[in-house]
């Protein structure tokens, strides 16, 4: 930070202080600086926030989370708040934004009881993450459902399941067995092969930075050979030498920095990532009955909104479902921001958490599936 005096002005003899200069203190801090989030909202708010623990019996494990209640005696419809990839707290916390915590209050406000949570070995919530698979989370969730069937407040024929990214794999699953979800909403949720979803990713984020098509294709061919050896080999270590040996023999593979080398060897030999390779929701999708409303950005390059609701509307036709709407939403990105790109490089520049427009798609059609 620079002092507040005006710049050309002759400097003060060492050790004195002028009229006019400031003492600048430095402190070191490992913290990052909370961006400004217009969006986030401030306390006291409107309604009532409770701090709560809830057991996944069958795991042995403990799941923190927030239940937020709208004013009034209820019972009130509520929906469960189920985040996408990766170590995710209740809030769903990325990049200095908090999309769950401006979601969960939006709804709230419109009368809606909503429960999100700390992801299993995230936060508050007891177990192990690097271990678990998308069975595991579809437990959780399972775990949370029976939690709010549990609550005086909560009216039981109208609890719903909102679903972000992967969180929208995990809601049908949820409701493939269990007649208690009244509705489901998928937020940029996959209607294609785990495979397929990341391969069209990798394209899309590297076409939107300009990357010319023989990298382009050069990197696809990567990645599909390193998926096939993820395939193939069964042992974890072998797995890691033989990623680690790709990626020191390719060209595409040795630019990669080596930290990110790591971590995408971690990811690729997780048990998640094993699942989510071949899994393909349409199978589910094909069963799902309940009410469902499917929103994507129109700029969504993680989960591609035109292939992707295709896949899921078909299903959803084949399934026999008359209740559901697919929804491309103009402008926005994966995280239904409006973005110049859709890049998740982004994301963090973006002030905006969340479009009013999906806010308001949500609670819409959310009210209208809870009205009486």
């Amino acid at each position: 930070m620079a002092p507040s005096t005006q710049q050309n002005r002759p400097s003060p003899e060492p050790g004195r202080r002028t009229a006019s200069s400031r003492k600048l203190v430095f402190q070191r801090s490992d913290q990052l600086l909370e961006l400004l989030r217009p969006q986030n909202p401030v306390k006291p708010y409107p309604y009532k926030e409770e701090e709560l623990t809830f057991l996944n019996a069958k795991a042995k494990i403990s799941l923190a989370g927030t239940l937020t209640l709208p004013a009034g005696p209820g019972p009130f419809p509520a929906a469960i708040l189920i985040s996408g990839s990766g170590p995710h707290d209740r809030d769903e916390s990325l990049v200095g934004h908090r999309p769950f915590l401006v979601l969960a209050d939006h709804l709230t406000r419109k009368g809606v009881a909503v429960l999100r949570f700390d992801k299993r070995g995230i936060g508050k919530s007891t177990g192990d993450f690097a271990s678990t698979t998308m069975e595991d989370f579809t437990g959780d969730v399972e775990a949370a459902l029976a939690y709010l069937k549990t609550r005086k407040e909560i009216d039981l024929k109208k609890i719903g399941l909102i679903g972000h990214s992967e969180g929208g794999l995990i809601a049908p699953l949820v409701a493939a067995n269990s007649p208690a979800v009244a509705w489901i909403v998928l937020l940029a949720g996959p209607g294609l092969k785990g495979e397929d979803v990341l391969l069209l990713q990798s394209e899309l984020i590297l076409r939107a930075a300009g990357v010319n098509d023989g990298e382009v294709a050069r990197t696809l061919a990567f990645n599909k050979q390193t998926y096939a050896i993820v395939r193939q080999e069964k042992d974890p270590r072998a797995l890691e030498a033989k990623l680690n040996e790709l990626v020191r023999t390719t060209s595409t593979g040795a630019a990669l920095p080596p930290a990110a080398v790591q971590a995408q060897v971690r990811m690729l030999i997780s048990p998640w990532f094993r699942y989510y390779l071949d899994y393909d929701p349409v199978p589910t999708l094909q069963k799902t009955l309940c009410p469902l409303l499917a929103l994507n950005g129109e700029k969504d390059l993680q989960v591609p909104s035109k292939q992707d609701l295709a896949a899921i509307q078909k299903a959803l036709q084949d399934a026999g479902n008359h209740d559901f709407q697919a929804t491309e939403l103009p402008g926005l990105n994966h995280l239904f921001q409006h973005a110049p790109t859709g890049s998740p490089t982004e994301y963090g520049g973006i002030l905006e958490t969340m479009a009013p427009e999906a806010l308001n798609a949500v609670s819409d059609w959310v009210l209208k599936h809870a009205a009486p």
